[in-house]
């Protein structure tokens, strides 16, 4: 009979735990984070130095990554682009998911018309095709940042709020709520202190994912002129100012930027999907 050891479960529990590519995609996430960050210190040149004798240059020792049609070193942009490129996704999400989780555990707790009524408003706007939404909303208040990130947070919510609703119906039907309504706990606190709390590590896992989905809208939206503007340093604006040199044959001025939009989105959905799971077996 073979006696297998604790210390040899180990290894295969961690590995189980944590895949090599969630591993690798984590660490690359950290990195480009710790990059942004330190863009100050490790950037080689000045984001919005101009050198027009270095227009369009090649990969060099001065200029690793090569540089724009105003001789701008694309290293250094894209290093100071991963500011805006993460932390608008971020604040995105964060409205989406005030507006979405409110409006899905009210659905939930209250039930009856109110449940109906907020369901309905939900399909609407769910079946309203996003991108159309958010032109619409950005011909009306005018483009920019803000506004495609109000524009977006908007057209997210829905989402959100009927994954937060069917979450919330399940924890509903659970013992401890009764328990918590027997000792006369109003049901905003039973909400707020238990229910809510109780769903976040499975909402958190879902905005993960959703992470990578809103920088690329983002990135899709500067790209097409409604987003973030010049002299604004944005990777999908940077794709978009580098799309006349490659009729000159320059491909880097757009494929630095959006190489770095594929991978960073791929490497979210990579640990989106592995933290969701976890977080949505630990409920």
């Amino acid at each position: 009979m073979t006696t297998v050891t604790a210390g040899a479960l180990i290894p295969v529990r961690v590995r189980a735990r944590r895949p090599v590519p969630v591993m690798i995609a984590g660490g690359f996430l950290a990195l480009i984070v710790v990059a942004a960050v330190c863009a100050p210190l490790i950037a080689p040149h000045a984001p919005d130095a101009v050198d027009l004798s270095a227009s369009l240059a090649g990969t060099t020792s001065q200029h690793p990554l090569g540089t724009d049609a105003s001789g701008q070193d694309l290293l250094s942009r894209v290093l100071y682009g991963a500011r805006s490129s993460l932390l608008a996704p971020l604040a995105l999400l964060a409205l989406a998911a005030l507006l979405g989780v409110t409006i899905g555990t009210v659905a939930a707790w209250r039930g009856g018309w109110v449940d109906t009524l907020l369901s309905r408003v939900t399909d609407v706007m769910y079946a309203f095709p996003g991108l159309l939404f958010v032109v619409l909303v950005i011909a009306v208040f005018g483009d920019g940042l803000t506004t495609s990130i109000i524009a977006l947070g908007l057209a997210y919510a829905p989402t959100i709020a009927r994954y937060t609703r069917s979450l919330a119906l399940a924890e509903r039907s659970k013992p401890y709520i009764d328990a918590y309504r027997v000792q006369g706990m109003s049901g905003t606190r039973i909400c707020v202190r238990h229910l809510v709390p109780n769903l976040a590590g499975a909402i958190v896992g879902y905005l993960v994912v959703l992470f990578g989905e809103g920088l690329m809208s983002l990135a899709t939206l500067s790209y097409l002129g409604f987003g973030a503007g010049s002299p604004s340093i944005d990777w999908g604006l940077m794709v978009q100012e580098g799309q006349d040199a490659v009729v000159q044959g320059a491909l880097l001025p757009s494929l630095v930027p959006g190489t770095a939009i594929a991978v960073v989105v791929v490497a979210f959905n990579i640990v989106g999907v592995w933290v969701s799971d976890r977080l949505g077996k630990g409920r």
